[in-house]
């Protein structure tokens, strides 16, 4: 019996160690398995830590490139924008004898004011085909070649035009902003026909000069000064007044435009006194020289950069029903100035007729188109000197140190 039970015991015994074994091996599985789905989850949430500080950083560095970029576009913005306000373009328009009037010892018919009385005493029609061209521009100018006045005591000459005041108001309706009064015909009525002309360019506030007037103003923060003179004749006091009134203009550090009346009439080519006048004075300063008097066009002029226009001829002119040559241009000149400093400027010419109709003069200025155009220019081409450019309704640039 006994060993009968030592051997159960034995028996019992070693199933229980069975057992025992299958119980540890299956906490080591489990114990194995949450090692591994702890080691799982970790790496997961690694990797998703990871991710989310590399996305952080990404965010970071595409906020910063942003920041980088948004501060170099200012900084490009600024630095075009301030490219763009040191930088400046200022337009100047230039137009001949204006007679906005007659010699009263014509005959009516035909005469301007006639045309005018034709047209319902509008006073903007005598520049409704070019006022378009001057409102878009920044100044212009044009000969002024009569008297506003009532007045009846005439110089004694074979010429003497004069037009009420009130003709003055077409001057306004056609966007010229100022006016040369220095010219042959600005005494027709004597003293009292001039001072009338100059109360009522300024009850018209039309600026004017010349007769020792002078015009300054401001265009865009520029400075600019028009002078006028009589330049038949050429002498010490004379050149000595046009290097003073330049100085004192220089001084103030502006842009100096002078308007000759000089010439011979009818003649297509400047004279000598011409030529003399207008180098000496751009020799002193002046920038850009403009003529009238010959009643026709002669050309341009390039002399040490800047440009001489000798004559732009008539233009809205009642001193002839009906002048054979009725060609005229409109120049402008396009200024050009960096940091204050006029570096360059450009100029073009456009060319008109002092007449809307070929066979007699209607007193309205007109663009031409087409050949005419072209043999217009080509004949301005033909007539200049000097020009290093072919003169053309497009702007040609010129360097003034040149």
């Amino acid at each position: 019996m006994s060993i009968l039970a030592t051997g159960k015991r034995l028996k019992r015994n070693k199933e229980k160690q069975k057992k025992l074994k299958t119980i540890i091996l299956l906490i080591l599985i489990v114990v194995l398995l949450i090692s591994i789905s702890f080691g799982l989850t970790y790496a997961v949430l690694s990797k998703r830590a990871a991710n989310k500080e590399k996305t952080q950083n990404t965010l970071v560095n595409n906020v910063e490139t942003s920041k980088n970029q948004i501060v170099k576009d200012d900084i490009d913005d600024n630095k075009k924008n301030t490219d763009e306000l040191s930088q400046k373009e200022i337009i100047v328009t230039s137009v001949g004898d204006c007679t906005i009037g007659h010699d009263t010892s014509f005959s009516y018919s035909n005469s301007l004011p006639a045309v005018l009385n034709k047209n319902n005493n509008d006073f903007s029609y005598f520049f409704k085909n070019v006022s378009d061209i001057f409102k878009n521009d920044d100044i212009t100018t044009a000969n002024l070649e009569t008297t506003f006045t009532n007045s009846t005591i005439k110089a004694e000459k074979q010429f003497t035009f004069k037009a009420p005041p009130e003709y003055a108001k077409a001057l306004k309706l056609g966007y010229i902003e100022g006016v040369n009064i220095s010219n042959n015909h600005i005494r027709d009525y004597l003293d009292a026909g001039f001072n009338d002309t100059i109360s009522t360019l300024q009850a018209e506030k039309i600026n004017f000069f010349g007769e020792g007037y002078k015009w300054n103003t401001e265009v865009k923060g520029i400075k600019f000064g028009f002078l006028g003179y009589k330049g038949y004749y050429s002498d010490k006091n004379f050149l000595n007044t046009i290097k003073k009134d330049i100085a004192s203009m220089k001084a103030e550090n502006r842009i100096v435009i002078i308007n000759f009346h000089w010439g011979d009439e009818n003649s297509y080519t400047p004279n000598s006194t011409q030529k003399s006048i207008a180098h000496f004075a751009i020799d002193n300063g002046a920038d850009l020289i403009i003529g009238h008097h010959p009643h026709v066009i002669q050309g341009l002029e390039q002399y040490k950069g800047k440009v001489i226009c000798y004559s732009l001829g008539n233009f809205c002119f009642g001193g002839n029903v009906n002048p054979s040559d009725k060609d005229t241009f409109i120049m402008q000149t396009k200024f050009i100035i960096k940091d204050n400093k006029l570096t360059s400027y450009a100029v073009r010419a456009i060319p008109c007729s002092i007449s809307s109709v070929n066979y007699i003069n209607d007193y309205c200025p007109t663009p031409m188109v087409d050949s005419r155009k072209k043999g217009l220019l080509d004949k301005i081409n033909s007539l200049s000197i000097n020009l290093k450019f072919a003169l053309s309704d497009d702007f040609s640039l010129i360097d003034v140190n040149n």
